[in-house]
Parts: structure tokens; C-alpha cells; sequence
């Protein structure tokens, strides 16, 4: 069941307008028990019903505002991703924000393989729907492709970035190494998924970016040490 306690309950003071209304506040609960219980259970074994009853509402309630599984299921997917983007992808998320430096960057990156790596859940959910969303029938297909074609041009830019600040431009073709990169992540959750204890993720990250010459000689912290990372029920970069 959804915790009231986590949702604000405080009246909004005179002159706040930027204060979610009810409808928002309900919608964000409904969204925390669908990323949990698809995070727990996978896309199919859940039902709305599970999600309203776990969110505190009836199945019409929720309905008022998601009419569907699979639209919700998208948004939970979007959302995720807009938590990402806002600290790895500035470009997309904040048009015109102030851009983090590259090595910063990258150790945001990395510290999502790290997130993913607690959980499962999601990141199986991801894995099988982009596997399934290849077919152009498929509800997430459009989501799927988006998403891969923005990732591809933020992880070139991210790659061009990081060679311009080592002082060796040009080294790499960036394009092609955003592309080995997220193949790489995409199949080391596979593997994790089969036998997690046998594929450390972050650390053949690592490896592979230090092979092309892109870890700074310092290396990136990875994923926040304390476990807590915003948003951490949901799948992140790559899956």
C-alpha cells in the first residue's frame, strides 16, 4: 500500500503556484507503486489493479488518470529517464543549462551501472521490452527508438568531450564509440540478469573505457557510496 506519510500533505501557502495539485500528487503516487511493483514483479505479472490498491486508490481512480497499463508503463520508463537527463544529458533535459565537466560526467554515467546493479527488477523489464519493442507494432517502439537515437548523440558528445580535455582529439571516432559503449552496457545486463555473481558491471565499464584511453588517470568515483542515488527503483542509461 502506498505510505501517506511519503506523499506532502502540507497546504499550499498564498502566492505558492508552483506547488503540484492534487491531480499531480496522485499521479506521482500511482507512478512510485507502478516503478516499484514493475521493479519487483515484471510488466506482465502486475495489474492495474495491484498498482491502485498498492497507491491507495480504486481501480477507476487510477484509470482517471493512466488508461492503460501500457501508457503507464511509458511514463514510468520517461520518467527515469528525465531524472537521468538532468544530471548526465543537460542538453536535453535544460535547454541552455550549465553543462557538468566531462570527467563529471562520465562518473555520473558509470554510477548508473552501478544503480542498475540494484535493480534487477527494472532493468529486466528494460531489457525484454527493447528486445520486444523492435517490432514497429510494439507500443514502447517509438520510446525505444527515440531513446537509443538521444543517447547515442549525448554519449558522441560525451566521448568528443572527454578526448578534447585529454588533449588528444580526433583519437577516437566518438559516434562509433557511443555505440560500443551502450551495446556493451546493453549486454552486460543481459549477462548480469543470467548470472549476476559471474558479470561485475561498473568494473568492465571501467575497463573498457580505460582500454580507449577515456578514464581520467584519477578515475570517476562510481555510483553514490551510500546506496541512495535519486530514483534508484528504476532503470536507468542503459537499460
Amino acid at each position: 500500500m502506498y505510505r501517506p506519510a511519503e506523499a506532502d500533505t502540507r497546504r499550499p501557502s498564498k502566492g505558492d503556484t508552483n506547488r503540484p495539485s492534487k491531480g499531480e500528487r496522485t499521479r506521482t503516487r500511482i507512478l512510485d507503486s507502478a516503478t516499484e511493483l514493475f521493479s519487483r514483479s515484471g510488466f506482465h505479472a502486475v495489474s492495474l489493479r495491484d498498482i491502485a490498491a498498492h497507491a491507495g486508490l480504486t481501480h477507476a481512480g487510477l484509470l482517471h488518470h493512466f488508461p492503460g497499463k501500457e501508457s503507464l508503463l511509458i511514463e514510468v520508463l520517461e520518467r527515469r529517464d528525465r531524472i537521468d537527463a538532468r544530471e548526465l544529458f543537460p542538453g536535453i533535459a535544460r535547454p541552455g543549462a550549465p553543462v557538468p565537466a566531462p570527467a563529471e560526467r562520465l562518473r555520473l554515467l558509470i554510477g548508473v551501472v552501478a544503480r542498475n546493479a540494484r535493480t534487477p527488477g527494472l532493468v529486466a523489464l528494460y531489457a525484454k521490452l527493447s528486445a520486444e519493442a523492435t517490432d514497429p507494432a510494439h507500443p514502447a517502439h517509438r520510446y525505444f527508438t527515440r531513446r537509443y537515437r538521444l543517447l547515442r548523440a549525448e554519449v558522441s558528445d560525451l566521448v568528443r568531450a572527454l578526448q578534447d580535455e585529454s588533449g588528444h582529439p580526433g583519437d577516437l571516432d566518438p559516434a562509433a564509440v557511443a555505440g560500443q559503449l551502450l551495446a556493451l552496457m546493453d549486454g552486460l545486463q543481459t549477462q548480469w540478469l543470467l548470472e549476476p555473481g559471474a558479470v561485475p558491471m561498473e568494473e568492465l565499464v571501467r575497463d573498457f573505457l580505460d582500454r580507449l584511453g577515456l578514464l581520467p588517470a584519477d578515475g570517476p568515483e562510481g555510483a553514490d557510496p551510500t546506496g541512495e542515488a535519486e530514483g534508484a527503483g528504476a532503470a536507468g542509461v542503459s537499460g
